[in-house]
């Protein structure tokens, strides 16, 4: 199967990383040494223009920016399995622009670069269960895949899409309140990084509930409570409970200037 990708950023390479040699590979982007770093270090095939890169392949892969969206969907003419991963670009704009195409629109997110991302897709007019199926090979190579109702999708990018920045700014806190307790700053950094993965695998693999999680470790008149209560002072579920919806506002925001 020949795939292509308009845009070579850094979602774009991460999939191109894990997809290997043994697919047929072309890319297109408006930065050449962009193209040049990743051919060579991927052996991608560079095409000349999005048009070659369009008609050489059996599925495309967006990844332009929003912003350069309505010059590359100008030159795009064909039949082809279309995956959109440009935040806020809804399946109507898409179908309307490339009529006669399957399309899906999908939400990876930055723990993809690592292979532990999670991706979202939404498929479109003429997406049956072979073009689903595809698009959930390809992002499974990134990471964990469901599919969801477009309608959902302004919540994903604010849960799952944003999610990553909130966990690194948790990571980040972590580390200074190590620090500001007395631990060296790489010392800090390993703890709480290790902390926040540790804590992450045990709700994944016992099945208990974050909060049941949080019960056991949190013995009366202990010194996990006495952080707790500065948690609830603080305010900092609601916080990030805000933020996801805040996130999800904007996304939503994003995709009407694209549905008019």
């Amino acid at each position: 199967m020949r795939i292509a990708f308009i845009g070579a950023g850094k979602m774009a390479e991460a999939l191109i990383s894990r997809l290997g040699q043994s697919a047929g590979i072309i890319i297109s982007d408006i930065n050449p040494r962009r193209l040049k770093l990743l051919s060579s270090r991927y052996k991608a095939k560079i095409a000349g223009s999005n048009i070659e890169a369009f008609r050489s392949a059996d599925v495309v892969i967006l990844a332009v920016k929003p912003q350069n969206f309505p010059g590359v969907m100008d030159e795009l003419r064909g039949t082809k399995l279309i995956i959109s991963i440009a935040a806020g670009i809804p399946l109507s704009y898409l179908q309307k622009k490339l009529p006669g195409c399957a399309v899906i629109r999908a939400m990876p997110n930055n723990p993809a670069l690592v292979g532990h991302g999670i991706t979202a897709l939404a498929r479109g007019k003429g997406s049956g269960e072979r073009e689903m199926g595809i698009a959930k090979k390809l992002f499974a190579t990134v990471g964990e895949v469901i599919e969801v109702p477009e309608k959902w999708m302004d919540a994903v990018t604010g849960l799952s899409g944003s999610g990553p920045a909130f966990v690194y700014e948790v990571i980040e806190a972590l580390t200074r309140g190590g620090m500001d307790a007395g631990l060296p700053g790489s010392t800090a950094a390993k703890l709480a990084l290790q902390t926040v993965l540790g804590a992450a695998e045990t709700v994944k693999q016992t099945g208990y509930s974050p909060r049941q999680l949080c019960q056991m470790v949190s013995s009366p008149g202990g010194t996990t409570i006495e952080g707790l209560k500065v948690l609830e002072r603080g305010k900092v579920k609601s916080a990030l409970s805000a933020a996801v919806v805040a996130a999800a506002r904007k996304s939503g925001c994003l995709s009407k200037q694209w549905a008019t």
